[in-house]
């Protein structure tokens, strides 16, 4: 699935095998393969997907101040977790095609 999504390659990550979007951090799994880690745009996309389904979403004290989501691979269906990886997937690329403040106040 994530290495269907446009710009997302294998890679490394802190010495992990991971998946990158655009050479970033994008994903990686972890608990022997039975938990994906996941970057979102923010925090609060976080507190949604845990309202939804607290058993296959949840984060650790390592993950409270980054936006990003642990998955329970068991927990989900594959159509959830097809939706969040897109979900994600869009979000980050959009924000990466933005320019940044300093880039759009020297365009005017």
């Amino acid at each position: 699935m994530l290495l269907g999504l446009d710009g997302v390659a294998p890679g490394r990550s802190y010495g992990f095998p991971s998946f990158l979007l655009k050479g970033k951090f994008f994903a990686r799994f972890r608990d022997d393969d039975t938990v994906l880690a996941l970057r979102l745009g923010s925090i609060d996309d976080r507190a949604v997907l845990m309202q939804i389904d607290p058993r296959a979403f949840f984060f650790t004290e390592h993950y409270r101040d980054y936006p990003s989501v642990l998955i329970r691979l068991s927990e989900v269906k594959r159509e959830v977790l097809a939706d969040v990886l897109t979900s994600a997937w869009r979000t980050l690329t959009s924000a990466r095609r933005r320019p940044s403040g300093a880039a759009r106040r020297a365009r005017r």
